[in-house]
């Protein structure tokens, strides 16, 4: 009764390969989406700190001595944010982006193998053949 109710569908390896490649390029898709969320909250963390500090002192570009605002606390929240959004960005674009061409690697080589072997059986099934005409 239950067996007819539950299907189990089994995956080849070659599907496996496939469903983890679409999964990577998605992430890494997610990744860069990252990085650019990073970018603009960079951009608006330096510009409010521009607009609402007088003469900020800065440290490459972050502020680190600007007069007690409470958009200058924005700013550098949003600065900080933004620096790391776009490093790790970043980095999971790179090691998705890895994945995905270790997944494709692995999927030419197991489509290849499938083709040598329906490549041997076919020549087999034609000796076959031409045996029995003969």
């Amino acid at each position: 009764m239950f067996s007819s109710f539950t299907r189990l569908s089994f995956m080849s390896f070659r599907e496996y390969l496939h469903e983890k490649a679409e999964e990577s390029r998605h992430n890494e898709t997610c990744a860069y989406l990252m990085f650019l969320a990073g970018a603009m909250f960079f951009v608006g963390g330096i510009l409010e700190t521009l607009n609402v500090g007088e003469n900020p002192q800065w440290f490459v570009f972050i502020p680190y001595h600007t007069e007690p605002f409470a958009g200058a606390i924005l700013g550098l929240a949003l600065i900080i944010s933004g620096l790391s959004l776009i490093v790790f960005g970043i980095v999971a674009g790179l090691t998705y982006s890895r994945d995905r061409g270790w997944y494709m690697e692995e999927l030419r080589k197991a489509n290849s193998a499938e083709d040598a072997l329906m490549r041997n059986k076919s020549t087999k099934n034609t000796r076959r053949r031409k045996n029995k005409k003969t």
